[in-house]
This record gives structure tokens, sequence and C-alpha cells, in this order.
């Protein structure tokens, strides 16, 4: 074999073993039960654009989550029986960004996170899905209003809201756009969807012990 011929053929299993090492890399996904309400968040550092550019307008922010509502309700100055009545109708969404600069288990309380492995597809495919999520214009998408909390952003939303697709109908949603075997039909409280997630982490749990053996 020629030294042409063999400095292609290292050159071809490099390459080779950098797209393995790629796509066995995995990214944390968690997620975050508040309350009646389920929050994604993924790593800023994971995040590639165009989402990363929305996930970077607090500096110094370390993780970024994701969670679809009801615009009139999230907006409502009081949550009182009309309002609450008026979000069971097909209505705008709105997806607000909340930013942490500390760790999800620090934010929402170790016993409301649950962590899911994604590989480097199922990463672009979750992403994909949030993006898709925000109605953008040209590309690119404008802060609607400052969100509650320190840190976080609306964004109005390209799906409508209602008592058939909640925030929790989103997250099953973004699960299953990632890769995930869940049901998403009927999926409209927060339990619902927290039981399939903490089913997917046990699954991954048992796997990965598997492999150590």
């Amino acid at each position: 074999m020629s030294g042409t011929v063999c400095l292609r053929v290292v050159l071809l299993l490099l390459v080779a073993t950098s797209g393995a090492c790629r796509s066995a890399e995995s990214s944390t996904l968690f997620v975050a039960r508040r309350g009646w309400h389920i929050d994604l968040g993924l790593a800023v550092e994971d995040l590639s654009q165009p989402l990363a550019g929305i996930a970077s307008h607090v500096p110094g922010s370390r993780y970024a989550f994701f969670g679809f509502g009801d615009r009139h309700y999230l907006l409502a100055a009081k949550h009182n029986a009309p309002v609450l009545v008026a979000a069971l109708w097909p209505g705008a969404g709105i997806v607000l960004l909340t930013d942490l600069s500390n760790s999800p288990q620090e934010a929402f309380g170790a016993t409301n996170v649950i962590t899911l492995q994604l590989d480097a597809e199922q990463m672009q495919d979750l992403q994909s899905f949030i993006w898709k999520s925000l109605r953008s214009h040209g590309g690119s998408v404008d802060v609607y209003r400052e969100g509650p909390y320190d840190g976080s952003a609306y964004f109005l939303a390209s799906e409508k809201y209602s008592a058939f697709h909640t925030c929790n109908t989103w997250g099953a949603q973004a699960l299953k756009a990632a890769g995930f075997h869940v049901h998403t039909g009927g999926i409209v409280f927060a339990h619902q969807l927290w039981s399939q997630a903490r089913r997917l982490s046990r699954e991954q749990e048992r796997k990965q012990a598997r492999k150590v053996e």
C-alpha cells in the first residue's frame, strides 16, 4: 500500500471516529414541575442557533427553561373565575423563557426535577420543536413582554392554548419530538406528563446500569 493510500485510510478513520464520538455525546434535558405546570430546560451551552440567540438575553445564565401557556391567563392582572374559564377555550398561546444562574434543583427543588439524557439528534429535534413553537418573522423572534421572574421573558407562540392543548400537552409533544416514547393525546394535567417523564428516567437508569455490569 502506497504512502498516499495509507494517509487517506488514516484520514477516513479519523473522520469516522470523530463522527462516532460526536454521536455518542449526550446532553441533559431537565423536566421541572412547577405545581400544575411543567417546564423543559436545557443548559445554555448546549443550545444551538437559532434558539441560543433568544436564551442568551440574560448574561451569565446557565440554564434556559421553556414553558407553554395561555397568553390571556398568564398576563391577566387577576386569575379570577372568568379568566380561568376563558383559558379553557382556544386562545393565543405564549412561551415563557426562564433563565437560571443556579442549578434547576436549587431553583425548583430536587424532588421537582427529572433529568433525561439526549443524544445529538434528539437535542437537535427538541430545539427545533421549541423554536417552531415560537412565532417568528424573518427567522427571528422578539421578546413580547418581560416575564414574572428575574431573567424571564414572554414570547408569542405559534400555537393556540386550550383545555385540550395545555402546557403539559406541549411538554409531551416536545418529548415525543425528541424521540421519546410518550403519549400526547389526552395529556392535560401535570401529573400525566410527570409520570411519563419518571418512567423514561427509570428506563434510562436501568439501561445505564446494564452497561456498567
